[in-house]
């Protein structure tokens, strides 16, 4: 049988933690209200026209797909230290997630998430 005891005790005093943490810091943190600070900023160039303009989803998708396979990609790096350790049963599960990893690449591939337009 588990103590859940412990487990609630942990999680009131986090939650209790970040409460106490964020209203202090909301009450001592020094404030300015200059109308220059509400202006956008953008790499020290003022911006002209409209400073809210959409992008296109062709960006956002690409950025996710880099981090996608970025993240992916470092799932590797503890399996391919302990590989030896692990055997043939280790092998095979780097390849099937190799495999997964191809499949997903191909599929945004033939998707044309990879082209610009």
């Amino acid at each position: 049988m588990i103590n859940f005891t412990f487990l609630v005790t942990v999680l009131l005093t986090a939650i209790a933690f970040v409460a106490i943490v964020v209203t202090l810091s909301g009450v001592i943190a020094p404030r300015s209200y200059n109308p220059q600070k509400m202006e956008p900023y953008e790499c020290g160039i003022p911006t002209r026209g409209r400073s809210w303009m959409q992008f296109r989803v062709g960006y956002y998708l690409f950025a996710i797909l880099f981090l996608m396979f970025e993240v992916e990609t470092v799932f590797l790096f503890p399996w391919a230290v302990i590989t030896r350790q692990m055997g043939v049963a280790g092998l095979f599960s780097i390849l099937f997630f190799l495999f997964i990893l191809v499949l997903g690449l191909a599929y945004a591939w033939k998707k044309g998430a990879l082209e610009w337009k």
